[in-house]
This record gives C-alpha cells, structure tokens and sequence, in this order.
C-alpha cells in the first residue's frame, strides 16, 4: 500500500513541477510520476528532507528537484529534435 501513495504522491509533483514550469503540459502521467519520483530523490539529496513529508517524500524539496528534472529533460528532448 506505501508504494501506492507513493506513485500517487510522485505523480502530483510531477505535476505541480509541470504546471510551474508551463514545459510540462505535454508530459503524460508516466512522465509525470517519474518526474515526480526522480526530482523528489534529486531535491531531497540537495536540499535535505525538511518541510512537510507526505509518504515519505518531504515535499518542499521534491518540488524543487521535480522542476529541475522537468526544466532539463524539456532541454534535453528540445535539443534532440
């Protein structure tokens, strides 16, 4: 049941980064909740695990990398084209 609020907490920052970053409108909810998942783990490396924590993500930190990841991902696949 923990990897199910997970995904589903993954996928809401994955989206809140999105919506921040105005790149990630075109993102799927797959991408959404790696992008999620791979900018929690980036954010809380960086920045640590403070803030609120919701299944065991603190999210102040986890938004912060999520928009990371969405911002250079939105690079990397614009400069592929």
């Amino acid at each position: 049941m923990h990897w199910l609020w997970v995904l589903i907490i993954g996928a809401i920052i994955g989206a809140i980064a999105g919506a921040i970053t105005s790149k990630g409108k075109s993102m799927g909810w797959i991408a959404n909740i790696v992008a999620g998942l791979v900018g929690s783990s980036i954010g809380e490396a960086i920045l640590g695990s403070w803030g609120p924590q919701l299944a065991g993500m603190a999210i102040i930190p986890s938004i912060i990398g999520a928009v990371i990841v969405v911002v250079v991902s939105f690079f990397l696949s614009r400069s592929t084209r």
